[in-house]
């Protein structure tokens, strides 16, 4: 399914392809990213480190172990993107990816097509707020392309404070207590981080027990945009468009995509 063929305004979700199109595709990589678009990917999720040279790299991890195949064990924040650059994290997931290159930020950025947007989820500290901004500026994106999202509290406060031109969403998933058999953080405390960061949305782990409609509800009274991820079961994404949520994160954009729309 070509990119363009679907579109999000004024319809339902917006199908989020996590680190691009990572079931088929090398996770984070550019040719994940442009398998996202051919899948008919609404905005493509990417994992951004800054590097010791002052770069913003996309990968998940803080080493490069995971994704070399474990023939690198660089440490992002200790490395230069140069250094990183030399790391293939392609091969580890097929050999036809023989040869990716972790990209940065800009690169990443540059594969988006006019009408796509990018969730940038910052994986380390505030450190990253700084630079974020100057290469999000620099970026010849509209400001409606760019959201941001971060589990860290502080970082999600000063985007909205130094950004708030961009929406950003606060991250969050949950623990049981094996005794209380309760979830944290409950309801309670998640509209209360909301509030104090000034999340525009809240990115929500799939956890069907904890989100259920009285808790999209209260966060939507809260005047903030419900987001899911990550969902790869059809069924689950289609409970979640019920719930009407702005986006389900997926690694299989176009099967997800095509279970939404069934459901209508």
């Amino acid at each position: 399914m070509a990119w363009g063929m679907w579109t999000s305004t004024g319809q339902a979700q917006m199908i989020v392809a996590h680190r691009g199109a990572s079931f088929v595709a090398p996770e984070n990589t550019l040719a994940s990213f442009r398998e996202a678009w051919k899948q008919g990917a609404d905005v493509v999720e990417g994992d951004f480190y800054l590097t010791k040279d002052g770069q913003i790299a996309c990968i998940h991890d803080k080493t490069t172990e995971r994704t070399s195949g474990g023939t690198s064990k660089l440490k992002v924040a200790d490395s230069t993107m140069e250094e990183l650059r030399s790391v293939d994290v392609g091969s580890w997931k097929d050999p036809k990816y023989a040869g990716e290159k972790i990209p940065t930020l800009e690169e990443v950025l540059a594969t988006i097509p006019e009408k796509g947007k990018i969730f940038v989820e910052v994986k380390c500290g505030p450190e990253i707020v700084q630079p974020l901004q100057t290469a999000l500026k620099e970026s010849k994106l509209r400001d409606d392309q760019i959201i941001i999202i971060c589990f860290n509290q502080d970082v999600v406060t000063q985007c909205r404070e130094v950004m708030p031109q961009y929406k950003c969403s606060w991250l969050t998933s949950y623990k049981q207590n094996k005794l209380t058999r309760k979830w944290s953080p409950a309801l309670k405390k998640v509209l209360e981080t909301l509030k104090r960061t000034g999340a525009t949305g809240l990115g929500t782990q799939g956890n069907d027990a904890v989100v259920t409609k009285e808790f999209t509800e209260a966060v939507r009274d809260a005047g903030v945009e419900c987001h899911v991820w990550t969902i790869n079961d059809p069924k689950q994404a289609q409970r979640y468009a019920a719930l009407g949520f702005d986006s389900i994160t997926t690694d299989k954009p176009a099967e997800i995509r095509s279970a939404v729309e069934e459901a209508k």
